[in-house]
């Protein structure tokens, strides 16, 4: 817990460190509270004060229940323990979580603050915590490189925040993003992207980058890190000079993320006996696909929700079809199932079990009852309780069946594991939404909206370009037909009103013009151990290469070459394109002395169209890779020099390198409407 006096008087340190016009409105801004890793705090100074004054009667009596034993009853015992739970989650938000944002209100700071990510022990409630922080924050660490299984915990976290941003007002949701345990220094945007469009898909739209060690040290690489953690994202990893490519990917997807508000059709209460990321640590909740969702706390469905014009609506404007609630809101404390009773006269619609009982001693049994049978009735069927209606006993997929909301989002399935995930956000005269192909293989879909009236455009957040689609509307929805890369992202755009039921723009067509073949001269970084350049006879990865300063090298090498553009492919319409193949990890690609920009992800494409010219072109590939093959070098018992330096050896001389540099195949081809 804070200590107000100690604590406090650590933050003004920094005040007296840099001067109190350099703390708050300008130079440190903000205080950012990493995850809750202080274990089970069961006890405080006044707690016997504090929970006659929180749950209404004194403890003492029940103390012993706390050792093990059993006071009246086991039923009365658990209630008891449950009082004393609760007690301490209040406390914990109140008296730490609470103290910390009102600390540095006084100091005209900014906090942005999470609880417990996932796995970890929190007598508390994340949505509790977090409503307090100007910016809600959780976590979403990576797994391997190439490794992107579902990760349902972080998964809860995040969106946690996020469902906090939408109800209570803050609307930014940020996350400790791309946290590493493993493959130090092995990462790079294209296997970073899929676990960072995960966190865009939860709801989260600012990322805070897991980390960034000061590297205080000139010409010593990779440097210093935070022990194994990583993602070693600082100025001395090797793609340093090429990263803004990536950052401008992260940027426009969470601008436009951030833009209206969020767009869901049910909001999801988890009850009062555990915490998010407890519950779905291994799952995610019942709620259909193609519905948004946003999560609801006890303190949300009392204090926040409203009911207008039939839909649940928070105080931040943010509307909902349905209440669903979880198996654990089974045990529902009365302040709760008064609120949900209220918002039922209201005319919500609520779908779920009959709570069985209060968890609580200090609420009134028959009170609970009467309501409780008043809403479910005998737990079973549909039942109309003032403008609402309570659907007892079924889940939230045969309630929004029933209410004949039909998806927000839908799409065709090509393969029986394609997995098209989205957000929706809506705008005062628009709607946006993201769309993720969660598969590491191209996907053609056709893509379904609860959207009419506006003609879709495709926005590409890896180039801030747009573009008009084909769409085809009818009974109430707009279908697009879409391309997807693998793990590729992109967003549908509705923006602009249009009569029209449908549009057909003309098919492209891809036509393959030449490989480039033979032989390529390739020169190395200086500094890295490798020789000033080779010839290869033929495209192949570095670290099979039997030169040991090929082998390991770790940093850009470039491929110079010359292609013949014949005549016949420059055709009016037409663009040219000049696919590398595989690449390991990042390419640069100049043609004429004009850079085309850097490729990060497959599939490794450049617009060459303003560059080519009939007969010769020079081309320039640079290629960067990663440090593990250097780091790995100079671990060889051979090894007399010594071209790298870090703070940790996570590497021995037999650990497995890994593939780099140009791979192939290199070639051109045109795009042409038919």
């Amino acid at each position: 817990m804070l200590v107000i006096g100690k604590d406090l008087r650590y933050l003004d340190s920094y005040k007296e460190t840099v001067g109190a016009d350099y703390m708050g409105k300008r130079g440190i801004r903000y205080v950012i509270t990493d995850s809750w890793e202080a274990g089970s705090q069961n006890w405080t100074d006044d707690m016997i004060a504090q929970f006659k004054k929180r749950r209404g009667y004194d403890p003492l009596p029940w103390m012993p229940v706390l050792t093990g034993q059993v006071v009246e009853s086991a039923e009365a015992s658990d209630k008891f323990l449950w009082d004393f739970r609760k007690t301490i989650a209040d406390l914990t938000a109140d008296e730490h979580y609470g103290q910390v944002e009102a600390s540095l209100k006084e100091r005209g700071m900014g906090h942005y603050g999470e609880s417990h990510e996932s796995g970890r022990a929190f007598i508390a409630d994340g949505m509790e915590v977090k409503k307090l922080d100007d910016i809600p924050m959780s976590a979403m660490w990576t797994q391997v490189p190439g490794v992107n299984a579902e990760q349902y915990g972080y998964n809860a976290d995040d969106r946690e925040s996020a469902s906090v941003a939408h109800i209570y007002g803050q609307n930014l949701a940020a996350a400790e993003s791309l946290t590493a345990a493993a493959s130090p220094w092995a990462w790079s945007p294209a296997t970073l992207k899929p676990t960072a469009d995960q966190e865009l898909l939860n709801g989260i739209n600012r990322f805070v980058i897991h980390e960034s060690a000061h590297q205080p040290l000139v010409g010593k690489a990779p440097g210093l890190t935070l022990g194994p953690f990583g993602q070693w994202f600082n100025r001395n990893e090797t793609w340093a000079e090429q990263a803004g490519v990536w950052v401008n990917y992260l940027a426009r997807s969470s601008y436009l993320l951030q833009q209206g508000r969020f767009a869901a059709d049910v909001i999801y209460f988890y009850g009062e006996d555990s915490n998010l990321t407890a519950i779905f640590g291994d799952k995610s909740p019942d709620v259909p696909t193609g519905y948004g969702f946003d999560y609801i706390n006890a303190d949300g469905l009392i204090h926040e929700l409203s009911v207008a014009d039939g839909q649940i609506t928070t105080k931040s404007g943010i509307n909902y079809r349905l209440l669903a609630l979880d198996p654990y809101s089974k045990h529902m404390s009365l302040p709760v199932l008064r609120a949900i009773h209220k918002l039922v006269e209201q005319g919500a619609v609520v779908a779920g079990e009959k709570p069985t009982d209060t968890p609580s001693l200090a609420d009134d049994a028959a009170e609970f009852k009467k309501l409780n049978d008043e809403l479910f009735g005998d737990g079973t069927g549909m039942h109309t309780v003032g403008k609402g209606k309570v659907y007892a006993g079924q889940n939230a997929e045969a309630v929004l069946k029933a209410l004949s909301v039909a998806p927000d989002f839908d799409h065709t399935k090509p393969e029986s594991d394609t997995r098209i995930l989205f957000v929706h956000r809506k705008l005062a005269d628009g709607d946006i939404y993201f769309l993720d192909n969660r598969n590491d293989r191209d996907e053609k879909v056709d893509a379904s909206f609860r959207v009419t009236g506006k003609a879709p455009e495709l926005w590409y957040a890896e180039t801030g370009k747009s573009e008009p689609a084909s769409y085809n509307i009818a009974d109430g929805r707009t279908t697009v037909p879409l391309h997807f890369e693998p793990w590729g992202t992109l967003f549908v755009v509705f923006r602009k009103a249009t009569k029209a039921t449908s549009r057909t723009l003309p098919k492209v067509v891809e036509t393959q013009l030449a490989t480039v073949d033979g032989s390529w001269n390739v020169s190395f970084q200086p500094g890295r151990g490798a020789p000033a350049s080779i010839r290869l006879d033929k495209l192949a990865s570095w670290s099979d290469n039997a030169d040991t300063g090929v082998k390991y090298f770790s940093g850009t090498g470039t491929y110079p070459t010359t292609i013949q553009a014949p005549a016949d492919w420059f055709k009016p319409g037409a663009s040219l394109w000049i696919d590398l193949g595989g690449v390991k990890n990042l390419a640069e690609v100049t043609v004429n002395g004009k850079s085309l920009g850097i490729v990060w992800h497959a599939p490794y494409r450049v617009d060459a169209t303003n560059a080519l010219k009939p007969g010769a072109n020079e081309v320039t590939i640079k290629v960067t890779n990663a440090w593990v093959n250097r780091l790995i070098g100079d671990q060889q018992p051979d090894a007399t020099t010594k071209y790298t330096f870090a703070d940790v050896k996570p590497y021995k001389a037999n650990s497995p390198l890994l593939p780099s540099g140009l791979l192939g195949p290199v070639y051109l081809y045109s795009l042409a409407t038919q």
